[in-house]
C-alpha cells in the first residue's frame, strides 16, 4: 500500500522566495529540495489511494490565506522550518474527512509548517531566526503519494481537489 499526505503547495513566486534563502553548508543540516516543500495538513501513512481520493473528494471546505513567516524557526528537536499560519480550520475538515482513512488523525493541534532542513545530531543552524514572510491563497489541496528511497522521497500527485471559493 502506498505512503500518502494531503498537502497545500505554495504557488511558484513563494516557492522562488523560499529558494532565495541561503541555505549555508553546515554538518549535521540535511536541506530538503524545492519539489518536496508543502504545508502537510494530514499525514495518512499507508492507505488505498482510492479510499483516500474517495474521503478527500467529500471535502466542503472554502479557500484560506496561507500566511508564512515572520521567520524561519525550529520545530521540535530536528526541523528548521517557515511556520505557516491560516491552514487551521482547512487542516481540521481535512482530517475530519479522511479520519477513517490510514493511521488516526493526529490528536495534538495543527501546526503549519514547511520544512526547509533536518538536523541530525545537531541544536541548530544558521537560518533559523532569518526574515521571511510571504502569503498565497488557498485553492486547492493535494492527495500525495510519497515512495521513500535512499536518495530521498519520490512524490506523485494523486489527486487535486478544489476547495469551495468562500
Amino acid at each position: 500500500m502506498p505512503r500518502l499526505f494531503i498537502a497545500v503547495e505554495p504557488p511558484p513566486e513563494v516557492l522562488d522566495r523560499i529558494a532565495a534563502l541561503p541555505r549555508p553548508d553546515e554538518p549535521g543540516v540535511r536541506w530538503t529540495k524545492r519539489q518536496h516543500w508543502h504545508v502537510t495538513l494530514r499525514f495518512l501513512g499507508e492507505a488505498p489511494v482510492d479510499v483516500a481520493a474517495a474521503a478527500l473528494s467529500r471535502l466542503d471546505a472554502p479557500t484560506a490565506v496561507a500566511e508564512l513567516g515572520p521567520v524561519v524557526s525550529r520545530l521540535g528537536r530536528n526541523v528548521i522550518c517557515v511556520p505557516v499560519r491560516g491552514l487551521e480550520e482547512l487542516a481540521t475538515a481535512v482530517s475530519e474527512v479522511t479520519a477513517d482513512v490510514g493511521e488516526p488523525p493526529d490528536p495534538r493541534p495543527f501546526t503549519g509548517h514547511l520544512t526547509l532542513a533536518r538536523l541530525k545530531r545537531r541544536g541548530a543552524c544558521r537560518l533559523a531566526g532569518v526574515p521571511f514572510s510571504a502569503s498565497f491563497p488557498v485553492t486547492e489541496v493535494r492527495l500525495v503519494r510519497s515512495e521513500l528511497t535512499g536518495d530521498g522521497p519520490i512524490h506523485a500527485v494523486e489527486l487535486v481537489q478544489p476547495l469551495r471559493r468562500s
